[in-house]
């Protein structure tokens, strides 16, 4: 395992999506790219409005330098901006690590760009990094992302309540989800089929 993988965030180019280091040049894309539908008015989700984008951005390189995340912006085939993605909860240790803080405009969703952005993420982790487990966690309220999670492969540990807070304050229980090592091929062959049915 190279230990300078887990604090450099690596550009995973696919046919659907391309993923980059997130920068502060990105932010007027993420601001279009929320533009593109309401997701910063769901009460329940991380997503930032266009007036907190900058904060947002400048929080993750923040944690980033602290060695806490590694943080990607989402672009499509056309190169456009069309979210954002990272790596958090590093334990190069273990090793393992989170997959969150995703979201992408209403154009990229139900299309290819979030599975091979979920194949290239967990091909990197569990390839390169060689994870015994990469975890997933979302709000109770978050059925939509549950279900993706869900569709991923990955199996729902448990649920964590009061475990964080929402945005607005109120406790949000947490469910988590897991792909394991073991697993790792057969989600792997399943992530592929789906992508060919965007093809």
């Amino acid at each position: 395992m190279n230990l300078a993988d887990w604090t450099k965030v690596p550009t995973l180019a696919g046919s659907h999506a391309r993923l980059e280091p997130l920068q502060m040049a990105h932010i007027d894309g993420l601001r279009g790219a929320l533009g593109d539908g309401s997701l910063s008015s769901l009460w329940y989700t991380q997503v930032p409005s266009a007036k907190t984008m900058t904060g947002y951005v400048q929080a993750a390189l923040q944690a980033q330098s602290e060695g806490k995340v590694l943080p990607f912006v989402v672009l499509n085939a056309a190169d456009e901006v069309v979210g954002t993605t990272r790596y958090y909860g590093l334990e190069s240790e273990v090793p393992r690590l989170s997959i969150g803080y995703t979201w992408y405009g209403e154009s990229a969703q139900r299309t290819g760009i979030n599975t091979e952005s979920k194949l290239m993420l967990l091909t990197h982790a569990f390839e390169r990094l060689q994870c015994l487990s990469v975890v997933f966690e979302t709000s109770w309220f978050n059925f939509n992302s549950r279900t993706a999670i869900a569709r991923l492969g990955a199996k729902q540990d448990g649920v964590l309540r009061n475990h964080k807070r929402h945005p607005d304050g109120t406790p949000r229980d947490t469910v988590v989800f897991s792909i394991i090592d073991a697993e790792w091929q057969g989600v792997k062959r399943h992530l592929r089929h789906r992508l060919d049915a965007h093809a």
